[in-house]
């Protein structure tokens, strides 16, 4: 099987943009990747776009030029972006194309994500109850997760702290005031434990990847990165995820994001240990925590040490959300997770400024979660 490699990357920031169209932010950010890559859009092959608020996302072409090419709209909730990337990925993998590009947009109104339960297949009452409320199920989660692993209020705060400071130094961040544990610690609670500086937020932005063969990427670039591992997964019968109408009993069952991050490593043939840095969905900073031990990056338990130690800090022995994570930059669906691989690639590049992870980075990790209980997990190295 032929190895994909990523060869372009372009990030329109995230934030508020008026009355700037999500397909016009979609249209700048695949004109960056391909000049970062180094070829022009007739010579793309095939394309995947992700989105939740632009219903045919693919007519992002009208925008960049009407050459034929088969490009499909994607959506799978949170994990949009890993599902457009791992399909340009496989595109090449397969031997039907040799130059891809995985596209990610999105146009969110403020407040919380809200929608009748019907879409979800979930009964009414569940959203009369409040439940459907994403940032009420989080609360929930992380009090318990808090209860059962011993994580404090303190570390919940620093991890919000961390973020908002690796935003601060991201000209495309959207949040880049940082914030003291102290003052996010004296914000509002909006669902108990998690504050109102604890919570990422819906907004705008674009991002978007162009891949290639590997024995192709000498004609583009001298510094490939290559995707060594794509994987996804949804919920099993008795995971306690986003939309579920009723607690597991009996023996708990993993979430898709440790099925995915297993299947993400014996795909690359490696292990968590070898992983440099990660950009890990902090929908909440209790997220993150979670998803340290979810993804075999550490135990549960464990992180209210490690984040003391200042183990996850840019300087630290494992950097987790370099660039402010979604807590920093907000969550545009269809373009988050591409926003995470874009990060990733500047690191293991070097070029990442005053955000650079200190050594020679060689093994990245990126990972969604999202309702209605799926995650994608997406590997790339030197």
């Amino acid at each position: 099987m032929m190895e994909a490699v990523i060869i372009g990357v372009g990030l329109h920031p995230f934030g508020r943009f008026g009355s700037k169209s999500a397909m016009d932010m979609g249209a700048d950010a695949v004109r960056l990747a391909l000049a970062d890559a180094g070829v022009g859009w007739p010579q793309i092959q095939a394309g995947y776009v992700g989105s939740l608020e632009v219903a045919t996302p693919d007519a992002v072409i009208g925008k960049l030029g009407l050459t034929g090419i088969p490009l499909r709209g994607v959506f799978n909730g949170c994990a949009t972006a890993g599902t457009a990337v791992a399909m340009a990925a496989r595109a090449i993998e397969t031997g039907e194309h040799d130059l891809t590009i995985a596209i990610g947009m999105d146009k969110h109104p403020r407040g919380a994500f809200a929608a009748d339960p019907s879409v979800a297949g979930i009964p009414a009452w569940y959203g009369q109850t409040g439940l459907f409320l994403t940032t009420h199920f989080f609360g929930m989660k992380i009090n318990r997760y808090m209860h059962e692993h011993g994580i404090s209020h303190e570390t919940l705060a620093k991890v919000a702290a961390k973020n908002f400071g690796n935003a601060a130094a991201n000209d495309k961040a959207w949040r880049r005031t940082p914030l003291s544990p102290e003052e996010i610690l004296a914000s509002p609670v909006l669902n108990y434990p998690l504050r109102q500086y604890m919570y990422c937020g819906p907004n705008e932005g674009a991002a978007a990847l162009v891949l290639c063969r590997a024995d192709q990427a000498h004609r583009y670039t001298a510094r490939p990165v290559r995707v060594r591992a794509t994987a996804l997964r949804s919920r099993r019968f008795g995971a306690f995820e986003v939309q579920s109408p009723s607690v597991p009993v009996g023996e708990p069952v993993p979430s898709p994001t440790v099925d995915a991050s297993l299947a993400a490593y014996e795909a690359a043939g490696i292990g968590p240990e070898d992983v440099d840095i990660a950009q890990l969905q902090d929908t909440d900073a209790g997220s993150e925590i979670i998803h340290m031990a979810e993804n075999g990056l550490c135990k549960d338990g464990e992180q209210e040490r490690l984040i003391a130690e200042g183990a996850t800090e840019i300087g630290g022995r494992l950097p987790v959300n370099t660039d402010g994570g979604l807590l920093g930059n907000g969550e545009p669906i269809g373009a988050s997770g591409l926003r995470q691989i874009h990060e990733i690639v500047q690191q293991l590049r070097g070029t990442a400024g005053s955000r650079q992870v200190p050594g020679t980075p060689r093994v990245g990790y990126t990972h969604l979660y999202g309702a209605p209980g799926v995650s994608a997990v997406t590997i790339l190295s030197t």
